[in-house]
């Protein structure tokens, strides 16, 4: 399923208005969390090279962005599994989304400085794309 960018730029634009709601990334994380139990261990796995507990919590927060897009776009999303993370991690994940999904490749390089973090949501992006 293609998104296009008016629909990626609703997502953005109301999670951009729903930030001044301190229980509003809470909940998006801990849905996501909770819905994707093996994306968020493979992204917690990564601490190191995204810098710390925040930065997991921000990669978290882009990923549930991302899935949100491919629901109010009308995809259903499936758990996601290891194999899925494998299957989407081949490659140059970045170079690869910009490809299959442009809209969101140009969310994450505007929205996301740290380049490990852009990368790891990209292949999770790919993921939920593969699986949507």
């Amino acid at each position: 399923m293609k998104l296009t960018k008016d629909q990626v730029a609703a997502v953005v634009t109301e999670a951009s208005q729903k930030m001044s709601d301190p229980n509003y990334s809470a909940v998006l994380v801990g849905g996501f969390v909770q819905s994707q139990t093996p994306v968020a261990q493979f992204i917690s796995a990564h601490e190191r090279e995204l810098g710390g507990a925040e930065a997991i919590v921000n990669v978290i927060f882009h990923c549930a962005l991302v899935a949100t897009c491919y629901q109010r776009a009308g995809g259903r999303i499936r758990t996601l599994s290891y194999e899925d993370l494998d299957a989407a991690a081949r490659g140059e994940p970045l170079v690869r989304l910009e490809k299959a999904q442009l809209p969101l490749h140009e969310f994450i390089k505007a929205n996301v400085e740290n380049e490990e973090a852009q990368k790891l949501i990209a292949m999770i992006a790919l993921a939920i794309d593969g699986a949507a």
